[in-house]
């Protein structure tokens, strides 16, 4: 049974537990670990099926589980490539920033898409990664990204130039996860018992695991455009603003920075990578297959 999959079935833990988990996982260091690192805590996890993260007690069975769940893909058991590991979504922290500010350049935002398009069809499910479809959703979520901006730019009402682009941002990167992860709903994804044994695919787990995901993204990008714009309405209007005028956007782009740099580990904890759901919300097929009432699937981050 692949020891991620393990893990989180195993572990059922809180939305605050999840969140520490998260800081952790999150660390920028788990970017640069090697390979051959990686492979000995996994081997590690593999030979020790009783190994819990609990064993704090034991620092080695502690960093081997923070190596495999940050780096290596729950569902295929195969490393994910660097960028887009849970901590290269940190990487967005200055790019969400940006891409809110009328001066932002085209090519950062259509950067700031291509990687979150990149991400969101790398940490699905593996079973539709395509490297066709992504190029193909790439292009269209460029399009509606910079879509805003264009628009923006014929407006004249102050405050709609100001909430514009926190509406676009939050509504595109809900579309984004819909969007890279539609065949999950339409052919449905794997789930399984706690043992790990697969039952059939569902359509229906398929439909909650892109819901919660484009969910998460919401509270994420919509959090971390809207606080920074409310600070910066304030902010404006202090004696400081007044003698600095320039200091608005580097305010602003460090509002970002804190904000997003919580809202992460928050939005990734608000489900669990491996959701859990009754056999009887599932196709009659899988109710057949299984005694359990309880069934699990990969929803991805």
């Amino acid at each position: 049974m692949e020891p991620n999959v393990r893990f989180w079935i195993a572990e059922r833990q809180s939305f605050i537990q999840r969140f520490l988990q998260w800081t952790e996982l999150l660390d920028p260091t788990n970017l640069v670990v090697s390979v051959e690192k990686i492979e000995k805590s996994r081997q590690l996890l593999l030979t020790n099926e009783d190994a819990s993260i609990r064993d704090l007690e034991d620092p080695r069975i502690k960093e081997a589980w923070k190596r495999s769940l940050s780096t290596v893909h729950p569902d295929s058991s195969k490393l994910i490539p660097v960028p887009f590991r849970p901590a290269g979504e940190l990487i967005l922290i200055f790019g969400s920033g940006l891409v809110c500010d009328l001066c932002a350049s085209i090519f950062l935002q259509i950067s700031f898409y291509t990687y979150t398009t990149a991400f969101n069809i790398v940490n699905g499910n593996a079973s539709y990664v395509s490297i066709r479809r992504l190029r193909g959703y790439i292009i269209l979520c460029d399009f509606f990204g910079l879509f805003p901006r264009l628009l923006q730019l014929r407006l004249n009402n102050a405050l709609l130039k100001r909430a514009l682009p926190i509406i676009f941002l939050t509504h595109i990167s809900a579309v984004n996860v819909v969007a890279v992860r539609s065949l999950e709903p339409i052919r449905g994804i794997e789930v399984m018992d706690k043992e790990g044994h697969v039952m059939g695919y569902s359509r229906k787990a398929g439909t909650k695991a892109v819901r919660d995901t484009a969910s998460s993204r919401v509270v994420l990008y919509g959090t971390s455009a809207f606080i920074p714009e409310v600070f910066s309405h304030y902010f404006v209007r202090t004696q400081f603003f007044r003698q600095h005028p320039w200091s608005l956007w580097t305010f602003k782009l460090a509002c970002t920075v804190l904000v997003m740099g919580l809202m992460v580990p928050v939005s990734f904890s608000i489900f669990p990578q491996i959701e859990r759901i009754q056999c009887s919300e599932l196709e009659k097929e899988i109710q057949s297959a299984t005694e359990d009432t309880e069934l699990f699937y990969h929803r991805g981050v």
